[in-house]
């Protein structure tokens, strides 16, 4: 098997995002799992930029997120929506960026190294959702709008973009 991470720290975002695209669904052809995809994900994803936390919070009932495939330290393990930014993302289906999670009301301190932040939702076929993505940073600022656009491609596979 060939190699399956790819180190895309050092490449321009717009670049290193088409690249991890293009290897993930490489990597998850034939695959029409959603958790063997989130866990794909999480790793391909973690590695690919060096993260602090990389991982998925699935819809488990309504207005609840519990922990599914990550990479990092321990998550929280429920968050309910509207809470946090993840539960925030959530509810709002839609992606946030926090630049200082020390700025963010209600923000969740799972690991006191996490500095920034980005969550996405991620929606299924029939445009319901699923779960959320979730990356912590070490760094303030880690994330922006190349990041989003990125995330937001890269999780359309969950939707049935590229998707075996």
């Amino acid at each position: 098997m060939a190699e399956v991470t790819l180190d895309l720290r050092h490449h321009p975002k717009d670049r290193a995002y088409a690249q991890l695209h293009a290897h993930m669904i490489n990597v998850m052809a034939g695959i029409d799992d959603d958790i063997a995809g989130m866990a794909t994900m999480s790793a391909l994803l973690h590695h690919a930029f060096g993260h602090l936390w990389t991982g998925f919070y699935r819809v488990v009932r309504p207005n609840l997120l519990r922990v599914g495939p990550y990479q990092g330290t321990v998550g929280c393990l429920e968050i309910e929506f509207g809470r946090g930014v993840c539960g925030s993302a959530a509810a709002e289906q839609r992606t946030i960026v926090v630049p200082d999670v020390e700025r963010f009301p209600g923000h969740i301190t799972c690991d006191p190294r996490s500095k920034s932040e980005i969550v996405s939702p991620v929606f299924d076929r029939s445009g319901a959702l699923i779960a959320i993505l979730d990356i912590d940073s070490t760094r303030r600022a880690a994330f922006d709008q190349q990041d989003a656009d990125g995330l937001e491609r890269i999780l359309r596979w969950f939707a049935g973009e590229g998707r075996g």
